[in-house]
C-alpha cells in the first residue's frame, strides 16, 4: 500500500494526487503537530540531522510525500525502498551508496519488512550512514522489531481534519482549473467530498479527478449529487479489520455502551457494520460488557447479547444490524454495575498473591461413607431454615467485601433489590463500593 501523492507511472498521465505532491513541508496541508515551524521534526531538518523517523498513521496522510519533501529540504539524495520490491542486497547497495553521497533513505511500509531487513535499516542508522524515514500504517509498537523502535523517534500523523480535507479539494479544483478542466462544485457537495474521504487526502484527490475527466470539452463540469453517491458507493469508510483503525473503533464502541451515550453506540456500531465487521465479533463484544459493565444491574443485558449471537449467526447481514442494534442499545441504555468484572479480578489477584486458605471441615465433601469420620460435618442447609440462610462463614481468611462491593445506586436495580433483601434476612449491611446512597 501506497501513500498519499506517490509517483505516477512513468508512462500515461500522472493521476491527480501525484500532480499535487508537495515539494516542501510548508506545502503539506494538516500535521501541525508533527511538521509545524519549531516542532522537533522541523529543528532536526534545520541542524541537518534527522537521524531515525517513524511515520506512523492510515493511508492517505501524505507519508511518502512528507518524507519526500524533508529529503528536499535536506538536500540528499532520496532512495525509497519497499518490502514488495526489495531485499537486504538492495539495502546494502544503498549503503555503498550513502557512503559516497548523502542519502536520505525511505522505507516504504516498514512493518512489512522481515525482522533481518529491519535489523538492516537499523545498522545504517546506528553507523550515521544515511538519514532514515520508514512508513507505516501499523502500530509501530506491534509491528516493527524493539530494536529499530528503541533507536527511532515515532511521529504519529492524524487524518485532516474536514476543514483541511476541504482545502485537499480546492487545491484539486485550482490544479484542473490550471489544465482547462473547469468544476462546478457546490460548497455542500465539496463538503462531502471532503467528509465523505475518511481523512485521506490521497482518497478525496481520486474521488474528485474521477468525478472531473472524461466529459465533453468546451464547458465546465458540474458535480452533482448522483455522482458523488455514485463515486463513493463502494466504502466511503476507511476500516481495516487488522490494524489500529479496527480497534480504536471497537474501543469507542465499547466505551459509548459503558458511558451509556445511545448515539455514540449507534455511530460506532454504523462505522464496524459498514466496514464489513464479522456481525459475531460485534456480538461477542456485546456480550462481554453485557457482564462486565451491566452485570448484576440488569440480568437480561446478558440475555439479549447471548441472543444477539445466536440471530445474527443465523441471519447475517443486513437484518443483523438491527439485532446488534437492539443489543447494543440495551447494554447501553441499562443501568450499570461493574461489579461482577471488578470482583473476580480482585479475587484473582488474592488467589495469585496469597497462600491459600484451607476449606473449613464443615464445607468438604461429605456424600461419601467414612466423610463424617474424617470430621466433614457440621454444614448448615440454608434451606432448612426459614428465611433461606444459615449464619456460617464460607471463606474464613477473606473478609466481607474483600472481592464483591454492590454497585448498586439509586435505581430499582437487580443489585439493589438483592442488597435490600439480604440486608433485612441478615440484618448487616451490604458492602457497598460508593457508600449506602440510600
Amino acid at each position: 500500500m501506497t501513500d498519499l501523492f506517490d509517483a505516477a507511472p512513468r508512462t500515461g498521465s500522472m493521476p491527480l494526487a501525484a500532480e499535487l505532491r508537495p515539494a516542501t513541508l510548508d506545502d503539506v496541508i494538516g500535521q501541525e503537530k508533527v511538521l509545524g515551524e519549531g516542532t522537533m521534526l522541523r529543528r532536526r531538518i534545520a541542524a541537518g540531522r534527522l537521524g531515525s523517523i517513524i511515520l506512523y498513521g492510515p493511508p492517505g496522510l501524505g507519508k511518502t510525500s512528507i518524507a519526500r519533501a524533508i529529503g528536499n529540504m535536506l538536500g540528499k539524495n532520496f532512495r525509497p525502498l519497499h518490502a514488495a520490491h526489495n531485499n537486504v542486497a538492495d539495502i546494502r547497495k544503498i549503503a555503498d551508496e550513502a557512503r559516497m553521497r548523502p542519502t536520505l533513505l525511505f522505507a516504504d511500509e516498514v512493518h512489512r519488512f522481515s525482522a533481518t531487513q529491519q535489523d538492516h535499516l537499523l545498522a545504517l542508522c546506528e553507523e550515521g550512514i544515511a538519514d532514515f524515514i520508514g512508513a507505516t500504517t501499523g502500530n509501530p509498537y506491534h509491528s516493527l522489531t524493539p530494536a529499530l523502535i528503541s533507536r527511532s523517534t515515532i511521529l504519529k500523523l492524524e487524518p485532516l481534519a474536514i476543514e483541511e480535507m476541504e482545502e485537499v479539494v480546492r487545491r484539486g479544483l485550482d490544479h484542473l482549473a490550471g489544465k482547462g478542466i473547469a468544476v462546478e462544485l457546490a460548497p455542500a457537495l465539496l463538503r462531502r467530498i471532503a467528509g465523505r474521504s475518511g481523512g485521506d487526502a490521497r482518497r478525496a484527490l481520486t474521488v474528485l479527478e474521477s468525478l472531473a475527466v472524461g466529459h465533453p470539452s468546451g464547458k465546465p463540469v458540474v458535480i452533482t449529487e448522483e455522482m458523488v453517491d455514485e463515486a463513493y458507493s463502494a466504502a466511503p469508510v476507511n476500516h481495516d479489520r487488522s490494524g489500529d483503525a479496527h480497534y480504536d473503533v471497537v474501543s469507542a464502541f465499547v466505551k459509548s455502551m459503558r458511558g451509556s451515550d445511545p448515539d455514540a453506540t449507534l455511530y460506532w456500531l454504523a462505522r464496524l457494520v459498514h466496514g464489513g465487521e464479522d456481525p459475531r465479533y460485534i456480538a461477542r463484544r456485546i456480550m462481554i460488557h453485557a457482564s462486565e459493565d451491566v452485570g448484576l444491574a440488569d440480568n437480561t443485558a446478558l440475555q439479549t447479547a447471548v441472543a444477539a449471537l445466536h440471530a445474527v449467526e443465523k441471519i447475517g447481514y443486513p437484518e443483523a444490524q438491527i439485532v446488534l442494534a437492539h443489543a447494543a442499545l440495551h447494554v447501553a441504555r441499562a443501568p450499570k454495575s461493574n461489579s461482577a468484572c471488578r470482583g473476580i479480578s480482585l479475587a484473582l489477584a488474592h488467589v495469585a498473591s496469597e497462600a491459600p486458605s484451607s476449606v473449613p471441615m464443615y464445607l468438604r465433601d461429605a456424600h461419601y461413607k467414612g466423610a463424617a469420620t474424617l470430621g466433614h460435618v457440621g454444614y448448615a442447609f440454608p434451606h432448612d431454615d426459614g428465611r433461606g440462610w444459615s449464619d456460617q462463614v464460607y471463606a474464613p481468611d477473606v473478609p466481607r467485601g474483600s472481592f464483591y462491593q454492590s454497585d448498586a445506586r439509586d435505581a430499582a436495580t437487580f443489585e439493589r433489590r438483592a442488597d435490600e433483601h439480604w440486608e433485612q434476612v441478615t440484618g448487616r449491611a451490604s458492602a457497598r463500593r460508593f457508600g449506602d446512597k440510600r
